[in-house]
């Protein structure tokens, strides 16, 4: 979930407001957003986030203000087939699934419960998972919650205990990806596909972020092209380097944060988690080591150095001999980079995504 979304729900709690706030569920066709965008709408009319401008968001306003009225979430399917808005001369030519969902001070506490202890869990760094239903056969059970957090702990409750058996199960899987996962469930609770069979049940499943944590350590002549083609990715990039000369805003304009520091201090403030890339590239050996130290043993979901075979088997014995598992150390993608011949460094920052992208996608 977006910071920006995050803190909207948090000021809702805190004043006690009215809101609502929308879920692309699914996208048929040429849609603005994809599934997992979010926008939160205020009773004042104000909003945060957007699922797309012009293209029916509008509508999806007015039917948020319905969900306040009501107190009742709902599925909304907003055809924008022949939507068209005039000043950008776009024609949105899709049908966007929204999941509208109330978060207010009138909620029961039962309902109430999960939205907070979710927000505390984002805010904690826990990695939530969360599941939501909505569709189902029982109206009571729509808008209900359950999330998983990095620890296992399970909060919340889907009201059917074979429900929540499934939810789990799917919540586990879904945690792995970076993009919402949908799951319709038949009478049995068992998967079925949607347009054949109708089904009893349907969960959405959305990882704690959709965004892909880009961790450069070292600001040398890759990190510049890296970041750049990071930025366009749509990753969250952070650079580290101890060099005042290099780690500057003159350099990494487009860095999301760059840290001039000692590696190992900068690196003790810096939540590493399972959405987390980090690369290594630093000014040499000594540093290498004491980053490829400090990340080793945390939960990143790639972590990649730059070196020869030569001088990465070196080091990878020494940090065995001062007490790195050897398993831990096979984590490690060294030499960096798909083997695509690259010699330039914006060839080498190719190389480098590319591999990022392929353990991304699970194909690596």
């Amino acid at each position: 979930m977006d910071k920006e979304i995050c803190q909207g729900l948090r000021k809702v709690f805190e004043h006690s407001l009215e809101a609502a706030l929308i879920t692309v569920t699914s996208a048929l066709g040429s849609t603005p957003r994809k599934p997992g965008a979010k926008m939160l709408v205020f009773a004042d009319g104000t909003t945060v986030g957007t699922i797309g401008g012009g293209c029916g968001e509008a509508e999806a306003k007015r039917e948020a203000v319905k969900v306040m009225a009501t107190l009742t979430p709902k599925i909304y399917y907003l055809n924008m087939t022949a939507g068209v808005d005039q000043d950008e001369g776009m024609v949105c030519g899709g049908i966007m699934g929204l999941f509208i969902d109330y978060w207010g001070s009138q909620s029961s506490v039962a309902r109430t419960k999960p939205h907070k202890e979710y927000l505390s869990s984002l805010e904690s760094n826990d990695n939530p998972v969360l599941v939501t239903v909505f569709e189902a056969v029982e109206e009571r059970l729509i808008g209900k919650k359950l999330f998983l957090k990095n620890n296992g702990d399970v909060l919340g409750d889907l009201g059917i205990e074979e429900l929540n058996r499934v939810a789990l199960e799917s919540a586990k899987a879904g945690g792995k990806k970076f993009y919402p996962l949908l799951i319709s469930l038949d009478s049995e609770f068992k998967l079925c596909e949607s347009s054949i069979t109708k089904a009893a049940f349907r969960l959405l499943i959305e990882p704690p972020t959709t965004v892909v944590q880009l961790l450069i350590l070292g600001a040398g002549y890759i990190a510049q092209p890296l970041v750049a083609m990071a930025k366009i990715l749509g990753y969250e990039v952070t650079v580290v380097d101890d060099r005042l000369s290099l780690a500057n805003s003159s350099r990494f304009n487009s860095a999301d944060r760059f840290i001039c520091n000692d590696f190992e201090r900068a690196l003790d403030d810096i939540n590493i988690n399972a959405q987390t890339f980090v690369v290594i590239v630093t000014k040499g050996s000594y540093s290498d080591k004491v980053c490829l130290w400090k990340v080793i043993n945390q939960p990143a979901r790639y972590i990649g150095m730059m070196g020869s075979y030569r001088k990465v088997k070196a080091l990878k014995a020494e940090l065995e001999e001062e007490g790195v598992g050897r398993e831990s150390l096979k984590k490690l993608y060294s030499p960096i980079g798909l083997k695509i011949g690259a010699e330039t460094p914006e060839e080498i920052a190719v190389s480098i995504l590319s591999q990022l992208i392929k353990v991304q996608k699970r194909l690596a």
